[in-house]
């Protein structure tokens, strides 16, 4: 089982390979663009890569999804501890 972890940032500062809850997303427009993904409040994500400009890729469910450096600065993450493997 995961445990949720108190600190609440935006996902620009998501550490590679670490899994993370949305705890917020933006308001209007760019909202319905990610509930779209199926990236809304409760989703449990993984930050698989952090490229050059900002990009980031999360794995959400076995699928790769791009968000740029402003929609993921509008994304409230927490991360999430996970179980030793």
């Amino acid at each position: 089982m995961f445990r949720h972890t108190i600190a609440e940032s935006n996902l620009l500062s998501a550490i590679k390979g670490g899994m993370f809850v949305v705890t917020g997303v933006p308001a209007g427009r760019s909202e319905a663009q990610l509930i779209r993904l199926g990236i809304y409040r409760g989703e449990i994500i993984r930050c698989i890569e952090r490229l050059p400009g900002g990009t980031i890729i999360i794995l959400k469910h076995r699928q790769e999804i791009a968000i740029g450096q402003g929609l993921a600065s509008q994304i409230l993450v927490s991360p999430i501890d996970q179980p030793n493997a």
